[in-house]
């Protein structure tokens, strides 16, 4: 199936504990860590072409450029959006931005490649 840009997915997460700074080791804040608010954007860059996707492929990361603006405290409700915004063969470079209300919180780019799952599952573990 052909991807186009344009394809957008939104997914929210409310902050919780486990979600901050101190939880996952990148500080000693008590708000949203950036490691979680990038995986935020990328769950939502997988939610945009899941659906789309032949059976059997999936995508993988391979580049990301991510600005983390604005603190976010737990149980605050964060929206993380991706929009495709290129297709270059099996290249797939996505905009996203997080929001807390009307705050911008983390704004980026992320590249994933197309790859055929069961494929890079065997080479991952060495078998050719």
């Amino acid at each position: 199936m052909e991807l186009l840009p344009g394809l957008s997915a939104r997914l929210e997460l409310t902050v919780t504990d486990a979600d901050t700074a101190q939880a996952v080791g990148s500080g000693d804040v008590p708000v949203l860590g950036t490691p979680r608010a990038l995986a935020l954007a990328e769950a939502a860059t997988v939610a945009a072409t899941a659906r789309r996707l032949n059976s059997g492929q999936t995508t993988v990361g391979t580049r990301v450029e991510f600005s983390h603006l604005a603190p976010s405290v737990v149980g605050r409700l964060v929206r993380a959006e991706a929009i495709l915004a290129d297709v270059e063969g099996r290249r797939l470079t996505f905009t996203v931005t997080l929001h807390d209300g009307e705050t911008l919180v983390a704004e980026g780019r992320i590249e994933r490649i197309m790859v055929d799952r069961h494929r890079f599952v065997e080479k991952a573990h060495g078998i050719h």
